[in-house]
């Protein structure tokens, strides 16, 4: 099951005084005090960013744990995955593994993932751990502000760009947002098959 964030008030009654949960605590208070700011006049935060699958995907950016950075436009003729996790998300460690395995069978194809981690950097050990696992690159978020795609205020969430830079799949709307062996073959199996 994805994981929301909750309101302040219930980040409050925790008694975890680790790193982990005042980052939450503090991503909970700044979405709560954005949308109490925006009233009800505002979409909320996965619509407001007006994604729309078939139309050119917002670029994207990830500064690799190494050093490197990869952009999405310089994908171009491969299908990209852009995975946001963290090592605190318990659904993100079960999806990781699935994920990894499926990106190492269908490199050859033309697949990219990137995950893009929302740990902060003093939880740095814990990420290169986790990403030393995995078959793709991984990188922190510097924000969960996303340009074009909102807050990150649900983990995981993925979002899928074709060979074209098209958006094929908008995380946000998917229900249930985990990947599954299914849900893979289903979204990203039909755009590896056909040529860019």
């Amino acid at each position: 099951m994805a994981r929301e964030f909750r309101s302040p008030r219930a980040a409050a009654h925790r008694s975890d005084p680790s790193p982990d949960a005042q980052r939450r605590a503090l991503l909970r208070g700044a979405a709560a005090i954005g949308i109490a700011g925006a009233g009800a006049l505002c979409a909320p935060p996965a619509r407001a960013n007006d994604l729309k699958t078939g139309q050119p995907a917002p670029p994207l950016v990830l500064h690799t744990l190494d050093g490197r950075s990869i952009a999405t436009r310089d994908l171009l003729g491969q299908v990209v995955i852009a995975t946001f996790w963290a090592t605190w998300c318990v659904p993100c460690r079960e999806e990781l593994p699935l994920l990894s395995a499926y990106a190492a069978r269908h490199a050859p194809q033309g697949l990219q993932v990137l995950g893009f981690s929302l740990d902060e950097a003093q939880n740095l050990p814990k990420v290169r751990t986790v990403a030393a696992s995995l078959s793709f690159p991984v990188g922190l978020l510097e924000s969960p502000w996303v340009p074009a795609y909102g807050r990150i205020w649900r983990l995981p969430v993925s979002f899928v760009i074709d060979r074209a830079g098209r958006l094929a799949d908008n995380g946000w709307d998917a229900d249930p947002p985990e990947w599954t062996a299914q849900r893979l073959q289903r979204v990203v199996g039909p755009l590896l098959a056909r040529s860019s």
